[in-house]
């Protein structure tokens, strides 16, 4: 397992360059505003389908939600772009025995109020038109461990052109309750926030 490491130099230097190539790509960032508890952390859960993702939430985390930038990545995308580990990116690898290192590390993170984990629960990248959210079990295992201790957040983005030259980014943010819930009830809770924000996207009008 890789973990991410702390270098202040270069953790600002990613930050600047982070929101700075996220303004310069988009024409526009639109999400909406939900309540943050700050003594909790941050538990962020979102579909995957670019390049961009990580990007995308980080920058809605210094806006919005305001908690330490954590985000699981394949191991060998961490170890391809070993800077990422600067910016709070630490690996999982699902055909390792350290997938369980992996998860039992973020469900720490979760321990701490200050905070945020960003985990894709598709294990992959899928296109931005997909009907059903693959969600691996891995996720339920980093709940169960972090035992309650963070606010569950609900993420679903979506990216379109319209009339514009640069692309519109929108993410619908959603808190989630999760004690008691099954796995099958969580992962059907973000399906059910998917589609109806799918939805939603596909009824714009400009």
């Amino acid at each position: 397992m890789i973990r991410n490491q702390n270098n202040i130099f270069i953790r600002w230097i990613l930050h600047y360059y982070t929101c700075w190539i996220v303004s310069r790509h988009f024409h526009e960032m639109l999400f909406n505003q939900l309540e943050v508890d700050s003594n909790r952390s941050v538990l962020l859960i979102a579909n995957h389908f670019s390049f961009w993702d990580s990007l995308i939430l980080y920058t809605i985390n210094q806006k919005l939600l305001k908690k330490k930038f954590h985000v699981m990545v394949r191991e060998d995308t961490t170890r391809h772009l070993k800077q990422l580990k600067y910016g709070g990116a630490f690996s999982i690898n699902k055909k390792s025995k350290g997938m369980l290192e992996s998860l039992d590390y973020a469900a720490n993170l979760l321990s701490e109020p200050q905070n945020l984990v960003l985990i894709f629960p598709q294990g992959k990248l899928y296109s931005n038109f997909v009907n059903d959210i693959n969600f691996e079990k891995g996720v339920m295992k980093v709940i169960d461990k972090a035992e309650g201790k963070f606010q569950l957040i609900f993420a679903a983005t979506f990216i379109q052109y319209l009339k514009h030259k640069k692309q519109s980014v929108t993410v619908y943010l959603k808190n989630e309750e999760y004690a008691g819930k099954t796995f099958e009830e969580i992962k059907n809770a973000f399906q059910r926030h998917y589609h109806s924000t799918k939805l939603q996207q596909t009824e714009i009008i400009i």
